[in-house]
């Protein structure tokens, strides 16, 4: 039976979004996965409330030990990013550093899913000009609850995210190793903004439903993503 519903939330997922007049819309996504320990937790959370999510990855995390951790995102509708190879400070680099930084990683993710990065988040959201020229992903950022800090309880970083919640908006939070307050605050962030009417969407999802064509090389780092129409 669980097999059978999440092979129909991945159909579902699949099939073409129209987006009402008030209807609000929300991307969760997540930085510095895949693992064993963090990211599954996450995504039963996702799977309880059946909802959507989009994972950056960093390409050394991608092995033997967390494809099928992967796989099961996709299969539960969510969408896959580039996070670069090994997370270190990209505006540091040359333009062939970051080319191999990016290829790596979608190259990891396209032979374990079989899909291939749209978007590139930038690790510590460090760019420069010569990043967005070298680049040919479309960057996002999202707006930061600083839920990598220990410190930060999850009632703080579900409060966090709920206050600056708005439609259209993308959320930047962590499912690195270890990272559990993210995963209770989600017991708490999901019901809240579905109680608010908003509705779960993947990165590419959201950009489709405010119909705007996401561009490489335009140095925007995408937070927001608001109705072209």
């Amino acid at each position: 039976m669980k097999k059978l519903i999440v092979c129909v939330m991945a159909f579902l997922c699949t099939l073409p979004i129209v987006a009402g007049n008030d209807d609000k819309v929300f991307a969760l996504t997540f930085d510095d996965g895949p693992n064993t320990t963090t990211t599954p937790r996450v995504l039963d959370c996702l799977e309880k409330y059946n909802v959507v999510a989009t994972f950056f990855l960093i390409g050394d995390h991608i092995d033997s030990t967390t494809e099928s951790v992967m796989n099961r995102a996709v299969s539960l509708g969510c969408e896959i990013g580039n996070h670069s190879k090994t997370h270190s400070y990209m505006d540091k680099m040359t333009a062939d550093q970051m080319k191999y930084e990016i290829k790596y990683t979608s190259d990891a993710i396209h032979r374990v899913t079989g899909k291939t990065p749209k978007f590139f988040r930038p690790p510590y959201i460090a760019v420069n000009d010569l990043m967005y020229k070298t680049i040919d992903l479309p960057f996002i950022c999202g707006y930061n609850v600083t839920d990598w800090d220990p410190k930060v309880t999850p009632e703080e970083r579900a409060q966090r995210v709920v206050e600056q919640a708005k439609d259209g908006a993308i959320v930047l939070l962590h499912d690195f190793d270890g990272n559990f307050n993210t995963v209770i605050a989600l017991d708490s962030i999901i019901p809240k903004l579905k109680e608010q009417g908003y509705r779960f969407v993947t990165v590419s999802q959201l950009f489709k439903i405010k119909h705007v064509n996401p561009k490489a090389h335009a140095k925007i780092l995408y937070s927001y993503v608001g109705d072209s129409k």
